[in-house]
């Protein structure tokens, strides 16, 4: 039997939790700065139309017009699409597409956007990165 305090440490909710219409404001913001990453992968990808869903999704859930698990499937599949890219500054983009899409379902994953870029060794001065908003 787990003791006590191991079941009551799942139960506190972590800082970085934010209730579902927090998160419905904060996912606008994740798409604006991810927009701007987004060509960086279309220019590399043509015909890989993910990322955008990905984006699409997120702002529909803004809306209230998609459920979380659409959203998620959504970030999963542009994700899979940043490790299908052939450079780095498209995996980067659709990194950066694929946190922004996942704030649906968990806020922090905006911190996300700040890391793709330099991650994937794209800079992040002069160029319309999202770390950049």
């Amino acid at each position: 039997m787990a003791p006590a305090y191991t079941r009551a440490v799942a139960k506190v909710r972590s800082p970085l939790t934010r209730s579902e219409d927090d998160r419905r404001e904060l996912i606008v913001w994740a798409v604006a700065c991810a927009e701007r990453a987004l060509p960086l992968f279309e220019k590399a990808t043509r015909g890989d139309h993910r990322p955008r869903e990905a984006l699409a999704g997120a702002m529909a859930f803004s809306r209230g017009e998609l459920r979380i698990g659409a959203v998620r499937q959504l970030a999963v599949a542009c994700h899979a699409a940043a490790r299908e890219a052939r450079t780095p500054a498209a995996t980067a983009a659709a990194r950066a597409c694929g946190q922004a899409a996942a704030v649906a379902h968990m806020a922090a994953h905006a911190w996300g956007l700040l890391g793709c870029p330099r991650g994937a060794g794209v800079p992040s001065v002069d160029s319309p990165l999202p770390c950049q908003c």
